[in-house]
């Protein structure tokens, strides 16, 4: 009985694993590996490279490895997001407004610069305006 069980059941099971669809996942790439809800910063441009996503403000990106290293980024929170050219929100700022256009590029003059993210908050003296992109 138990055999003529088995001889049954394993065509039943090579058919359903034959019949169940195959689905390969994509991973997200470039700007698109930023969550709805975070700030993200990226080491290369187009957002490549090594990705950091925020909620909060940060007072330190040496922490997380990112300290004078990102070159583009993407605010998708709802706040306006203030990057401080030094850690602990010193130096100047440069803003990041929220939404479909707070992702891009820095400008060059700001590539490898920021130390610091601050979510909302006061701000500080202007960087300055970038020479070109």
């Amino acid at each position: 009985m138990r055999e003529t069980l088995r001889a049954l059941l394993v065509p039943v099971v090579a058919g359903a694993a034959m019949t169940l669809p195959v689905t390969t996942a994509h991973a997200a790439s470039g700007y698109d590996r930023c969550p709805a809800g975070y700030y993200c910063m990226f080491s290369g441009l187009d957002g490549t490279g090594d990705m950091i996503r925020l909620t909060g403000s940060t007072p330190d990106l040496a922490a997380l490895g990112m300290n004078d290293r990102a070159k583009s980024d993407w605010n998708r929170t709802a706040s306006t997001v203030h990057l401080w050219s030094d850690a602990n929100y010193t130096g100047c700022t440069a803003v990041t407004s929220s939404g479909p256009t707070g992702r891009g590029n820095f400008f060059p003059d700001y590539q490898n610069f920021f130390s610091s993210v601050q979510f909302d908050g006061p701000g500080g003296p202007s960087c300055g305006t970038a020479s070109g992109d």
